[in-house]
């Protein structure tokens, strides 16, 4: 599965972080504890002890307070490739309820990657195509719609065409339009704090994936889908949403009848690529967003990561003339035959506020 979600998706302490981000504005992140309380009992793990601690979190000059009812163990150390110090890690298996979604997401993640491993047993190079150009064309349809179009409206489409692309994230089994518009929402508005629903700050592994196992968690931090009204009265939105997994289900079976079980293992072939915070810095943002050529050719432009968390709203990622950016290139075709409209670019005034000194 690619993974284009900004993982790129804090708890205090937090002197590790402001070390290394060293942010223009010291309000920006900041933290205090207060009314900390326990609440002791004995865990399924043998007997450990956990607490009630209230966290209060300001990030962006916004607060926000979050409760946990668990306290999850101190793990400083750094994440791999990147200078993200672990604040705490975050037990996205043990220690919490598993939901029926939770179960059924494992599962599908599990299954895909378990048919994967099948490939080198099953090669034809039909099937390698179909694999190269179906990751091509899924990978363009999360970053394009799921990505651009639907979480930051940077552009918009007919809804003919807006619907098009969606479907296609759909089946690059990455989620539902509403689902991954609203914890990508979520992502930005809390980024990299205790409310991020994939910080690096919480370990590698939780940042990378096991974040999507844990909707309870996302829902304690966040909130639900309350910030994809635009989606949610679509009916089309909810009915992908409802009906997701037969979807899935038909596409496999055409995969298999199609071409066998090489189109079949090689259709579902997917890799995870997840801007880490490894890179270079061309905008004072408050987080470890960095940009790196390499992941942008990978993902057709979403590694100009820092370009990204500057300017958000922006349909163009690659914002210099050699930052390679096959998706914008996309979208400035379809701007050319009157297929995409409202294009949204950062203007002159808003690159030089964000400029780092």
């Amino acid at each position: 599965m690619m993974s284009l979600s900004t993982n790129l998706n804090m708890i205090s302490p937090f002197p590790s972080f402001a070390k290394q981000h060293k942010p223009s504005n010291t309000n920006a992140l900041f933290n205090c504890n207060a009314n900390k309380f326990t609440n002791s009992f004995s865990s399924k793990r043998g007997g450990s002890v956990a607490y009630k601690k209230r966290t209060f979190v300001a990030a962006h000059d916004a607060s926000y307070q979050v409760e946990t009812s668990r306290m999850i163990p101190l793990q400083a150390g750094p994440v791999p490739l990147s200078d993200v110090v672990v604040v705490r890690k975050k037990r996205a298996f043990w220690e919490r309820s598993w939901t029926y979604w939770d179960v059924i997401k494992l599962a599908v993640v599990s299954g895909v990657h378990l048919l994967s491993l099948l490939a080198p047993f099953y090669f034809s190079w039909a099937a390698f195509w179909v694999f190269t150009w179906i990751l091509y064309i899924h990978s363009l349809c999360i970053t394009l719609s799921y990505h651009r179009n639907l979480s930051h409206r940077s552009f918009d489409m007919p809804k003919w065409l807006e619907y098009l692309f969606a479907y296609g994230g759909l089946l690059a089994v990455q989620g539902d339009p509403i689902e991954w518009v609203s914890h990508h929402r979520y992502h930005h508005k809390h980024c990299e704090t205790q409310r991020d629903p994939h910080s690096p700050t919480q370990g590698f592994w939780f940042s990378h994936m096991n974040w999507i196992f844990d909707t309870g968690s996302i829902l304690e931090k966040c909130g639900g889908e309350e910030n994809v009204d635009d989606l949610v009265r679509q009916p089309f939105y909810r009915f992908l949403q409802r009906t997701i997994r037969l979807h899935l289900m038909a596409y496999a079976l055409l995969f298999y009848f199609c071409g066998g079980m090489p189109f079949l293992v090689w259709g579902f072939v997917r890799i995870h690529i997840n801007p880490l915070s490894w890179g270079t810095r061309a905008w004072n943002t408050p987080d470890f967003s960095k940009n790196h050529w390499s992941v942008a050719i990978f993902t057709l432009g979403e590694g100009w990561h820092n370009n990204h968390h500057a300017f958000e709203f922006s349909a163009r990622h690659g914002l210099e003339w050699w930052q390679l950016d096959v998706t914008w290139y996309l979208i400035r075709f379809l701007e050319a035959i009157g297929l995409a409209t409202n294009v949204k670019l950062p203007t002159e005034s808003q690159k030089k506020r964000m400029t780092l000194v």
